[in-house]
């Protein structure tokens, strides 16, 4: 072979292991240097997932730029068999080798689980719980009726709400159904401090009983100012001896199907209708908000022993110290009514 020849030969090599090594150097940048995601994304992974199917989840959320990059390292790191469930958060910077890692190690992100709202049902709070975690309802559901699981937290199924505080919880998507009542333990022992220990023992209450009320005076108005107020009229007629006569509680007992509640809906015997028994309920009928448990604890110190709807027909309440006073409230809430039905017939 010439020496013409000789030099050409190896330039060629050379060129052959440039490209290889460029084609290298190039899908190693791609796999693991190169952003490979448009868009910002949260990934929920299930148990039963494949691989191609969380490959689409990505490419339709995130915005997967090299897909093939992304697929390559899924398959590197054996993602069809080793990838763990989870919450997971993609964000446009990261690189293909770092989500194939983030699967395959469950580097989760936490899930921010909120309870809020009106919650007076073990089915409601079932349904919250599940469409922000993995937990299913049934499972959920489930576990609110369990009285020996329940009985592990010193609760029963009656009185469980007591233990729920509505509150934002961070915590692992993947989290049991253990998990989460361990963590709603947890905060309810953290929420029952010392002090507020001692501010229910100041009312003559326990810690359950003051749940109890709470539920009621949430049941009452959802203006957050008034629950102070409505704590200190239950707890004045709890004092003096009166039957609460409470119209959530009634409600309660009828399965909160009730429009209004009328004479004949004060009939039903329950020891939680407070219509027909005196004292407290047994057990909360609704999740109170922490307001409504810490006005109870520190309720307005009023004479106040009555009240009814405001005529004004926003949501708040007019108090009264005598049954006199009550009625004539009561009458112009009643003619406001009327005034408002009628005027609503005419259109």
């Amino acid at each position: 072979m010439s020496k013409k020849a000789k030099i050409s030969l190896c330039i060629f090599f050379l060129g052959v292991l440039a490209a290889v090594g460029g084609f290298v150097a190039g899908r190693y940048v791609s796999d693991n240097k190169s952003p490979n995601f448009s868009k910002d994304y949260v990934l929920y992974v299930y148990p039963e997932m494949t691989a191609a199917e969380v490959l689409d989840s990505l490419d339709a959320g995130a915005g997967t730029l090299r897909p093939r990059s992304l697929a390559r390292c899924f398959r590197k790191l054996d993602a069809e068999n080793g990838m763990k469930p989870g919450r997971y958060v993609i964000g446009p910077s990261a690189t293909s080798i770092y989500v194939a890692r983030m699967l395959v190690f469950g580097w989760q992100t936490p899930q921010a689980l909120t309870l809020s709202g009106t919650i007076r049902s073990k089915g409601t709070l079932a349904k919250k719980i599940s469409l922000q975690m993995m937990a299913d309802s049934a499972s959920v559901a489930a576990a609110l009726e369990d009285e020996a699981f329940l009985s592990g937290y010193g609760f029963t199924p009656d009185n469980v709400f007591a233990m729920i505080l509505p509150d934002t919880y961070e915590m692992w998507w993947t989290a049991s159904v253990e998990d989460i009542f361990d963590r709603f333990k947890k905060e309810y022992d953290a929420f029952w401090t010392q002090g507020r220990v001692a501010k229910a023992e100041k009312q003559g209450l326990s810690r359950l009983e003051v749940s109890v009320m709470a539920s009621i005076v949430s049941g009452e108005t959802l203006k957050a100012a008034e629950y102070p107020v409505i704590a200190g009229v239950y707890l004045n007629r709890l004092r003096r001896g009166m039957k609460l006569q409470a119209d959530p509680t009634v409600c309660y007992c009828h399965d909160y199907k009730l429009d209004r509640v009328l004479r004949k809906h004060l009939e039903i015997d329950s020891p939680y209708n407070t219509y027909k028994y005196a004292g407290l309920p047994p057990a909360p009928i609704n999740v109170p908000p922490k307001a409504c448990v810490d006005a109870v604890l520190n309720p307005d110190e009023h004479g106040y022993i009555y009240f009814c709807a405001s005529p004004d027909f926003d949501g708040t309440h007019r108090f009264a110290v005598t049954y006199g006073e009550h009625c004539r409230n009561a009458r112009e809430f009643q003619r406001e009514l009327t005034a408002r039905r009628r005027a609503k017939g005419k259109k």
